[in-house]
């Protein structure tokens, strides 16, 4: 019950009370499970093992820290309940592939808390670039930039800490999203610099690339004082750029274009080629949501599946693919003075 099963699980699912009820919680601080006993009128346990083992429990949240993801995820699977993982899903593939072992051997859902693939603005990028008003996609870039200093157990390799399995997890998710079906090439480059006083990463480069299909740039930092837009796809009609809040796009109709033919000969006005391009203009302004905003759609997505046998929108392959790619970026790091 920390800051993802507290601030973020919890509160979600109290949302949804038609959908889902908080029958128990468990925390090794006493006050923490305690105070969720207090609020959701649930049971309280000290470990893991009394919540898996509770009859009531139908499926289980896993948000203790990364590095135990994987055994808790099997114990709960273990005893027969569905699982979802908040993220990292978990610390390598080998762990996944356990986990997902473990969701076989107890025919029960096992699936990742990747939530961001609900935010407004992915949803939005989603629809525009598979409208094709931008052509073919040659390029995306999506950055997390923040300038900011950390010293909490997320800055901790021993506990799974680190800008790959912080920030990365999610939208390395998204990108193979908009990459479609494809063997990936992976490129990464990570630091360690003061700003985080842990000894993992905090600074992440990484370039995803498949044959015919747009590079994708990823860029997840806290040593950026000046963010730049989270999202620019560039494709050969137009382009789009923006955040959270607010989209813009702007695009050409080929059809409203003078006809050009290439020419070997020296332009009269010793100048470069010019013309007033006819641009159709287009923005989205979305409403200012919380974090909690795209947990809440996760978790009816998820009751879906459960109760109505919808096939999951989180997919045991997607979850891989993702784990394999963090996996192929390790090792990658160096320290900054």
């Amino acid at each position: 019950m920390g800051r993802s099963g507290w601030g973020l699980h919890a509160t979600a699912m109290a949302r949804l009370p038609a959908q889902f009820q908080i029958v128990a919680a468990t925390d090794p601080i006493k006050e923490r499970a305690e105070q969720a006993a207090d609020e959701f009128g649930c049971a309280a346990y000290s470990s893991p093992a009394g919540l898996v083992a509770d009859d009531d429990v139908e499926l289980v949240v896993v948000a203790s820290p990364s590095h135990l993801h994987a055994a808790h995820a099997v114990q709960a699977l273990e005893h027969g309940r569905h699982v979802l993982v908040e993220k990292p899903f978990s610390l390598s593939l080998a762990e996944a592939d356990d986990m997902f072992a473990a969701a076989r051997r107890a025919d029960r859902l096992l699936t990742a808390a990747q939530n961001l693939r609900y935010t407004a603005d992915f949803v939005k990028v989603r629809e525009v670039v598979a409208s094709g008003k931008l052509g073919e996609i040659i390029q995306i870039d999506i950055r997390r930039h923040a300038f900011r200093r950390r010293w909490d157990w997320q800055t901790l390799t021993e506990f799974g800490g680190g800008m790959l399995h912080n920030d990365a997890s999610h939208i390395v998710d998204q990108a193979l999203l908009l990459l479609g079906e494809a063997d990936v090439e992976v490129t990464c480059s990570l630091a360690r610099t003061p700003l985080s006083l842990g000894d993992a990463e905090d600074h992440a480069k990484i370039l995803l690339s498949a044959e015919g299909r747009p590079l994708v740039d990823l860029e997840f930092t806290n040593a950026c004082a000046y963010p730049q837009d989270q999202w620019l796809v560039m494709g050969t009609r137009g382009s789009l750029t923006g955040g959270a809040n607010h989209l813009r796009w702007r695009y050409l109709d080929p059809e409203l274009l003078d006809a050009r033919k290439v020419s070997s000969e020296p332009p009269e006005d010793r100048g470069y080629n010019t013309e007033d391009l006819p641009w159709v203009e287009e923005e989205c302004r979305l409403p200012a949501e919380t974090y909690v905003s795209s947990h809440v759609r996760l978790y009816r997505s998820l009751h879906a599946t459960l109760r109505d046998g919808r096939p999951p929108d989180i997919t045991p392959e997607s979850v891989r693919r993702q784990i394999a790619v963090l996996e192929r970026c390790r090792g990658a790091i160096r320290s900054v003075a």
